[in-house]
């Protein structure tokens, strides 16, 4: 292929991850030792958030957070644990929704299983019974947010 040839021809899609680390990770059990006499049978709430950004040419940070809070049926807290699991990786050939894409479902869906072990780690070490984070469809949460975005424009007040 001529020089020319290959400035024309489209360049290559690249999609790379380059290192998984944990970017924050806390735990607190705030009535340790007493929350251990008693029975246990928590609620646990989940929150799930990923966030997005550029950090070098073409190199983007995506972070996959949980917080995690068990209380027992007095609303006592038994623990709470807070991981921001990132990973860092290279984008190259992508644009506009495909990127977006990548960034939202992709590469949390590969962030996930570290997370989940991180957060198992901490609770063990915290005392507590292991707590194995249930799958999650990114792809979902990503289109309920697109949804809920869209809506939420819709609903604003346009200015002329």
């Amino acid at each position: 292929m001529t020089d020319e040839a290959q400035a024309k021809a489209p360049a290559q899609a690249k999609f790379a991850l380059q290192r998984i680390y944990i970017k924050d990770a806390s735990f607190e059990s705030p009535s340790a030792p007493v929350i251990f006499t008693k029975a246990w049978k928590p609620k646990i709430q989940v929150d799930l958030n990923t966030r997005s950004a550029a950090v070098a040419d073409n190199n983007f940070e995506v972070i996959l957070t949980v917080t995690i809070t068990a209380k027992l049926e007095d609303d006592e807290t038994a623990f709470l644990v807070e991981i921001h699991q990132g990973g860092l990786f290279v984008v190259e050939g992508v644009e506009g929704e495909q990127m977006r894409q990548l960034l939202g479902i992709a590469c949390p869906n590969m962030l996930f299983p570290y997370l989940r072990e991180a957060v198992d780690s901490l609770v063990i070490k915290g005392g507590f019974p292991a707590l194995a984070l249930q799958p999650v469809n990114f792809e979902v949460l990503y289109r309920q947010a697109q949804q809920q975005a869209e809506q939420k424009a819709a609903a604003e007040p346009k200015t002329h």
